[in-house]
């Protein structure tokens, strides 16, 4: 009887021409099977090309997860510098991503227009970029919140959007940084009528209804000496990721004779204004597509 070898266990050649048989292959070959047709299910979801691929995540039910972790109001250091931490995770795992822009429970995550990761598999790049963030969460939870036990796992939602223009790609992230702002302003307002005011959440809201942002700073002011342009740039500004390079100079040995000398770069926090030219004139890098 004629035997082989498959997957380290002896069976009968003749077993082996049957599965094959079965299975759909020529000539007794398993590379391929008869059930590969149910691949043709599977939707296309490949962006297009020359476009800036965003990929943006937001906490599922932060809300509930904010309170039964008590976070501090309006804003809690610990928790924005753990999402900055998981970004920074997220962009040195995914060298393609030229920019990240994160405030309060979302990130959006900015990869190359020219980018050929993952076949530009919309799919591949949501659950990746998802994936990698959640992850990063828990694992570094505790180094933030070293007197708070991480009580359940958190959730996180991606969507991916497509932006044909450098214009366009400039305009989302001025629209979240001018988000960031009014929700933080918002905020601000609102915790010092409950915490440092005496009004109920109820009464607070409808303190605030129909108010404008100079009514808002004025409140702030008047009622609690504060003055809102004092408050962290990382609060009202959010965050900025991005790469900047190092001051020093590496080798890279590409084979036995040739070696290349290479500039590294890091990711860089930045917490500044993103709405005027000012910033986009001082990083040219990051709408270079090539």
């Amino acid at each position: 009887m004629l035997w082989s070898r498959a997957g380290g266990a002896r069976k009968p050649a003749w077993v082996l021409r049957r599965l094959g048989r079965v299975l759909g292959g020529a000539g007794g070959s398993m590379a391929k099977s008869s059930y590969e047709y149910v691949r043709q299910f599977e939707a296309d979801d490949t962006c297009l090309h020359n476009c800036w691929i965003v990929v943006r995540l937001d906490g599922r039910s932060f809300h509930r997860f904010v309170e039964q972790h008590n976070f501090t109001k309006p804003n809690d250091d610990r928790a924005l510098q753990l999402m900055n931490k998981c970004a920074q995770t997220v962009m040195l795992e995914l060298k393609d991503i030229t920019i990240a822009y994160g405030q309060s429970d979302e990130y959006s995550f900015v990869f190359n227009k020219k980018t050929h990761w993952f076949k530009r598999r919309a799919s591949k790049f949501m659950s990746h970029v998802v994936s990698q963030f959640a992850a990063s969460y828990v694992f570094y939870w505790k180094d933030y919140f070293s007197d708070q036990p991480l009580l359940y796992p958190p959730g996180f939602d991606g969507r991916v959007i497509l932006y044909p223009s450098n214009q366009n790609l400039m305009d989302y992230l001025k629209w979240r940084q001018a988000d960031c702002h009014i929700n933080n302003l918002y905020n601000t307002v609102f915790w010092a009528l409950v915490h440092q005011g005496g009004l109920t959440k109820a009464q607070a809201q409808e303190r605030l209804r129909g108010t404008l942002s100079s009514d808002k700073n004025e409140i702030l002011f008047s009622e609690f000496n504060i003055n809102y342009n004092n408050e962290p740039l990382m609060y009202r500004k959010g965050t900025i990721l991005v790469w900047q390079k190092v001051n020093e100079i590496a080798t890279k040995q590409i084979n036995s004779e040739k070696e290349v000398k290479q500039t590294p770069s890091k990711v860089t926090s930045l917490h500044c204004d993103i709405i005027g030219q000012q910033f986009w004139k001082e990083h040219p890098e990051i709408l270079d597509d090539s």
